[in-house]
């Protein structure tokens, strides 16, 4: 069930962000994605569960070589991937799977396509995709399901302080805002708790990336995501919109250091959270599903 709209981020076009998330990235896992996700990877040292089984959550987008990367640390767990496009769930399909001669064989085991298992898996990892959702909350609630109890959830996504100087640079020139807004970690964190996961745990870091041209700047960062302001320019851009665009790219390179590269800020938001025992509160009337009852009995009973 979809969120109540005021709590929605209000700078999210619903259209647009359903037109991003079925459109195949056209080469591969954008690099960002992918470091990322080895930064998140190997956060994964410090947190003790050993998952027996796990979830890649749109890992097209989100990174095929993070996906390896957690293959091989869980090479004796059963992984499932989930892509909710079937156009994607084809193209990922053909990515991850390793020809008879590859050595990829041997490094992990063969990921499933399909459903997840009844009680969830241990572990669903999540890369760069949040910051992209009409309704975070939905989607967050949705995660919440296809984790286990005592399973854990890994995400990351882009924080307010991404493409800063771009968004400057816009609003000096008169134009409409250059993307839509991002939600601080704190707020991923209330959000978190919201949808029933405990002890979730924020972190953030910036990254700075540099191109030499104005033309790589622009041909990367098409691959990162779109602008789904609702306020964004309705219409398509002309040429002379575009030079004029590529003529003030240039005033992002910092004038002390950089050697004259177009300088750009992506601060990365990286959290996980845990899935604990369901708990009923008390009323007159309570409903549980048979899921979170399995789950309370195994508990066994409070007090007893």
């Amino acid at each position: 069930m979809a969120t109540d709209p005021a709590r929605r981020p209000p700078t999210i076009d619903p259209t647009a962000a359903d037109r991003w998330r079925r459109l195949a990235p056209a080469e591969g896992s954008p690099w960002l994605h992918e470091e990322i996700g080895r930064r998140m990877e190997d956060r994964l040292q410090w947190i003790k569960a050993q998952p027996r089984t796990w979830a890649d959550w749109s890992p097209l987008r989100g990174g095929l070589e993070a996906h390896a990367l957690l293959a091989r640390r869980y090479r004796d767990a059963e992984a499932f991937v989930i892509e909710s496009e079937p156009a994607l769930a084809d193209r990922t399909g053909e990515a991850l799977t390793a020809p008879w001669w590859s050595a990829r064989r041997w490094q992990g085991g063969k990921a499933r396509f399909d459903a997840t298992p009844e009680d969830g898996v241990d572990l669903l990892w999540a890369n760069m995709s949040l910051h992209m959702a009409a309704d975070p909350e939905a989607l967050i609630a949705q995660w919440h399901r296809l984790v286990a109890t005592n399973g854990f959830l890994m995400f990351s996504c882009l924080g307010p302080d991404t493409v800063r100087e771009l968004r400057a640079l816009y609003a000096r020139l008169g134009w409409p805002a250059a993307g839509h807004e991002y939600t601080d970690m704190h707020d991923w964190g209330d959000m978190l708790v919201h949808a029933g996961f405990a002890e979730p745990v924020m972190d953030m870091e910036r990254i700075v990336l540099t191109w030499a041209t104005p033309e790589a700047a622009l041909a990367e960062l098409r691959t990162l995501g779109r602008n789904l302001h609702p306020a964004r320019f309705p219409a398509l851009r002309g040429k002379a919109w575009h030079r004029a665009l590529k003529q003030a790219l240039p005033e992002l390179a910092p004038a002390a250091e950089g050697e004259g590269r177009i300088a750009l800020t992506f601060e990365v938001i990286y959290g996980h959270a845990f899935k604990p025992t369901p708990r009923v509160a008390l009323s007159p009337e309570s409903a549980v599903s048979l899921r979170e009852m399995r789950s309370m009995l195994q508990r066994g009973r409070p007090g007893a």
